[in-house]
């Protein structure tokens, strides 16, 4: 990918059309309305991750209702993280989220920070939940680069189909270098192309009549070629460890007292696969063995 827009577009051609047709097409999400607050848009940000937005919606209405604060998280036990983020998917991120709430409530009275490196600070934080939500929450000028911004890029701006696997410095770049200057605007553009990705630049059956910015992009101008690049990564479930870790935390997260050897064993038939699930498990922080061969949620 090229750090430099392609010879159809320029930043400020781009902004006008994408944040028009976000201000008419946008989804109304709770974590987009003013009352979510910067706790709302973080816990959106950790649920949204590799997790589409009907899956969230039920368990982010849940969580913001249990704990309005994060100080009110950062009181409960981890497991209790654990067991409400329920089916999401990558429950580590349940563990992340009340460890950032823990040195959000120890480090800054139980208010989110306003400043993109100290929310880069807080653990379980990295550059792309940092600019999100110093962006979303604050109104703050940063390059946001999910997957759905990182195609929207691709395409309009270096006239390839996909981004690489890995964000590159390259497409930093050129994320910063299409930034509109005002911070308001810059906060617009970030979720505005965000959207574009996520409703009409997808990543498979991609709808360009819908496009605001069709003329001008560079893949489409080119005629749509073909992806050059490595092939992309995709996901499996069925069979993996993943699928067992899952199974696992689903007899944790539905029992009140500790559960035994045997009702784990009871979720998957071949042994050492069970085993090894169960030991990442522990090892993740998710699950806490106890004496005689019982376990649990994480209460520390």
């Amino acid at each position: 990918m090229t750090a430099t827009t392609s010879t159809h577009t320029s930043p400020a051609s781009l902004h006008t059309p994408v944040i028009g047709w976000f201000e008419q097409h946008a989804r109304d999400l709770p974590w987009r309305r003013p009352e979510a607050g910067a706790w709302g848009v973080m816990v959106s940000e950790f649920m949204l991750q590799q997790t589409p937005v009907n899956r969230v919606l039920p368990v982010y209405e849940q969580w913001l209702a249990r704990w309005p604060r994060p100080a009110d998280l950062a009181a409960d036990a981890p497991g209790e993280a654990v067991r409400a983020w329920g089916r999401l998917g990558y429950p580590r991120r349940a563990l992340r989220l009340h460890g950032a709430a823990q040195a959000i409530t120890e480090r800054h009275g139980g208010d989110v920070p306003s400043e993109h490196n100290q929310l880069l600070a807080l653990p379980g934080i990295g550059e792309y939940t940092a600019a999100a939500v110093a962006s979303f929450a604050y109104g703050q000028r940063h390059a946001v680069l999910d997957t759905n911004v990182r195609r929207v890029f691709a395409r309009a701006a270096s006239g390839i189909q996909y981004p690489p696997n890995a964000t590159t410095a390259a497409e930093r770049k050129l994320a910063r270098a299409l930034l509109p200057e005002e911070d308001e605007r810059a906060a617009r553009w970030a979720a505005a192309t965000m959207e574009l990705g996520a409703l009409v630049c997808t990543a498979k059956n991609e709808d360009c009549t819908r496009c605001p910015i069709a003329g001008q992009c560079a893949w489409l101008l080119a005629g749509k070629p073909a992806h050059q690049g490595p092939p992309r990564r995709g996901q499996t479930y069925a069979g993996t460890d993943r699928q067992v870790r899952g199974r696992l935390l689903a007899v944790l997260r539905e029992a009140v007292t500790p559960v035994p050897q045997s009702a784990l064993d009871a979720v998957w038939e071949e042994p050492v696969q069970r085993a090894r699930a169960l030991d990442g498990l522990v090892s993740d922080g998710l699950v806490e063995p106890l004496p005689g061969g019982q376990y649990r949620l994480p209460l520390t």
